[in-house]
């Protein structure tokens, strides 16, 4: 654990926050900076940075690619971003973590778009689980989640930078009141080891475990998996729970328009204060 609690002490430098288009930043002493046209250039370059591992691997072909290079993905705008930057602060990991608020639907995610949901086995089971834990989300008073988009540079995944990533995302969602969500991972490169490793559990519904799938659009195999913010695996709370402090130095760039400040009244006090009613 000795390298991976060197990776957190470096948060500060090594990691950047992209607020959402819509919604609101809390008052956590957080550095805020409002400027669209920095905002606009690290969502850019995460997007071209993401296209270009997806494509390595052979996930994605040139034709899903935006003209000048950028894989660019509906729920971008609406999320948060967690990239990880370089000393020369290129983009060389990235995280998306996407927050809904209590009206959330199935037919509203990402995950309605998985070959999973539409397999004629699968896709109601799926549908009846995603639904199960969006109630236990409403009944725990925080906020429903996907995360995805998830890129690291081929050098950097099989060392803790992968790992501090995965944590980072536990700790923003507990910093933004917590959630109870789900995230597809692939089984290349070991994802979804590593997310099960730190707390993901196979999405279930009741005895019934949701398999793995074949994802034709990704061209890889596939797993659907549930989280708790606030239940990290016991090995990693406390990594979770240093790395979650150091996340408060991290500097968050915002639109403009992007309201920070306490929640307002309209929003549910169950800390979904910037959360999105759909992507």
């Amino acid at each position: 654990m000795g390298l991976l609690e060197s990776a957190i002490d470096s948060t500060r430098n090594g990691l950047v926050f992209l607020a959402p288009a819509r919604g609101f930043i809390p008052s956590l002493g957080w550095r805020v900076h409002k400027d669209d046209r920095r905002h606009k250039t690290l969502l850019h370059s995460m997007q071209k940075f993401r296209g270009r591992v997806y494509l390595e691997d052979g996930a994605i072909t040139e034709s899903q690619l935006t003209t000048d290079g950028r894989y660019w993905q509906a729920a971008d705008s609406a999320s948060w971003h967690l990239l990880a930057v370089d000393d020369r602060a290129d983009v060389c990991g990235c995280a998306r973590f996407t927050p809904y608020s209590a009206a959330i639907g199935f037919d509203d995610l990402g995950i309605r778009t998985s070959a999973l949901a539409r397999c004629q086995c699968w896709g109601m089971t799926l549908r009846a689980a995603v639904e199960t834990e969006v109630a236990r989300a409403r009944r725990l008073g925080v906020a429903f989640a996907e995360v995805g988009g998830w890129a690291i540079n081929a050098e950097k995944r099989f060392t803790t930078e992968a790992l501090r990533i995965a944590l980072a995302t536990y700790g923003l969602a507990q910093l933004l009141g917590g959630c109870v969500g789900i995230t597809t991972a692939t089984v290349r490169h070991h994802s979804a080891r590593i997310l099960r490793r730190i707390g993901g559990r196979p999405l279930n519904l009741g005895q019934t475990e949701l398999p793995s799938y074949y994802d034709p659009q990704y061209k890889c195999q596939m797993e659907v998996l549930r989280f708790d913010s606030a239940n990290p695996d016991a090995d990693y709370r406390r990594s979770v729970d240093r790395l979650r402090d150091q996340l408060l130095s991290v500097t968050v760039v915002a639109p403009d328009y992007t309201l920070a400040g306490p929640c307002p009244a309209s929003v549910p006090a169950s800390n979904a204060l910037l959360w999105q009613a759909t992507v």
